[in-house]
């Protein structure tokens, strides 16, 4: 077999992992699925949080809503999370990204059974509010941060 030929494969391979891992990364909104079921994947969601110092502001339990007003909805629980030295730079720039800060985490099931982690891509919401440059640090620093909580979060 040729290098080419391998490349190809390998560039392949990658791109079928990368879709099963993030299938919905469009219009600023990241998704991994979990290796695990939604409560433990919140579970570990919110541990990774807090070990990283980070605030639990809220954990809101839609289903548990929806629930007590008789509908139906499999799970699907937010995570509210963040802390000011890392939202407020960006909030110096552009004081609009507060309608999306703190930081939020969706752990839903779909109709397959199967779990997913959601967040907002921080570049996404630092371009949606007209973050300026100054706050680029801020925005890597954040996105970094959230792709590691969410990849602890989810793989085995």
């Amino acid at each position: 077999m040729r290098l080419p030929a391998l490349i190809r494969i390998f560039a392949l391979v990658a791109a079928t992992c990368l879709w099963e891992t993030q299938a919905m990364a469009a219009d600023g909104l990241i998704s991994i699925k979990s290796s695990f079921g939604p409560e433990d994947t919140m579970k570990r969601l919110e541990a990774e949080v807090k070990a990283r110092g980070l605030t639990v502001f809220a954990h809101v339990d839609h289903a548990a809503g929806a629930a007590a007003v008789g509908l139906p909805l499999r799970p699907t629980d937010l995570l509210i999370f963040g802390n000011a030295k890392g939202g407020t730079p960006l909030m110096q720039q552009a004081q609009t990204i507060g309608i999306d800060l703190p930081l939020k985490a969706l752990v839903w099931q779909d109709d397959q059974g199967a779990t997913w982690l959601s967040y907002n891509d921080p570049a996404y919401l630092a371009q949606r509010h007209g973050v300026g440059e100054p706050a680029k640090a801020a925005v890597d620093a954040m996105t970094t941060a959230l792709h590691a909580i969410a990849t602890k979060a989810t793989a085995p």
